[in-house]
């Protein structure tokens, strides 16, 4: 029997529609971090422009991107169209489709990236002159008020929720931490990284996590 539609019709009713679940990938089987489409910076004023690479120290870029020479504290918020994170010049680009908190965790882990590896590492303080592994992670999440104080990656194997987040995930054991963030890895470790550099990293994903407890952020 057909069902009842508005008063003096009748007909089948349509399904409501079911949003697309999008989930970030937390395993590759390529090591190809490569792009070359469309990136764009997030100003201090807020305006979305062009992203244009640093080149001369002193110079300025005519067409709206960041200040060359900028201090190497400061780090640009860089996005790319669509809901995956990308690999730009050692920098990761945000989504511009996911939530604001994924993008902060992104840009907050592009700020120490470059800098040394150093056991206990950001667990003093988040401001630090280098970081271990769950320092890393740590550094990452409070950089979206996710987290208030640094934990360790037996604490990180705790923290969250269980299991797979739609956007960020933590694999923690108790040696090691890293994370995935909306397709890329922010890890310490250069494993399956053919770059093999040493420090925070923003690195391929891996075939595998095994041997690691798998947390996520409440709602991410």
């Amino acid at each position: 029997m057909l069902a009842s539609g508005p008063a003096g019709s009748t007909g089948a009713t349509a399904p409501a529609p079911v949003a697309r679940i999008h989930t970030a990938l937390v395993t590759s089987r390529s090591s190809s971090v490569a792009y070359t489409g469309p990136v764009f910076e997030k100003t201090a004023t807020g305006q979305i422009v062009p992203y244009q690479p640093l080149v001369t120290v002193g110079q300025i870029s005519s067409t709206g991107g960041s200040p060359v020479g900028a201090t190497a504290d400061t780090k640009p918020e860089l996005l790319v169209p669509g809901w995956r994170a990308r690999y730009v010049g050692g920098l990761a680009a945000a989504p511009m489709s996911v939530p604001a908190a994924v993008q902060q965790i992104i840009w907050a882990g592009n700020q120490i990236i470059g800098l040394p590896y150093i056991f206990g590492g950001g667990h003093a303080s988040f401001i630090a002159p280098g970081y271990d592994c769950s320092g890393t992670v740590s550094f990452a999440l409070h950089g979206a008020s996710l987290l208030a104080a640094p934990e360790d990656s037996s604490e990180f194997m705790v923290w969250g929720s269980h299991g797979l987040g739609r956007w960020v995930t933590i694999f923690a054991n108790g040696g090691h931490a890293y994370m995935t963030v909306a397709g890329l890895r922010l890890d310490t470790s250069a494993a399956d990284d053919p770059t093999n550099q040493q420090g925070p990293r923003w690195r391929p994903l891996r075939p595998g996590n095994e041997g690691f407890t798998v947390r996520h952020p409440l709602g991410f």
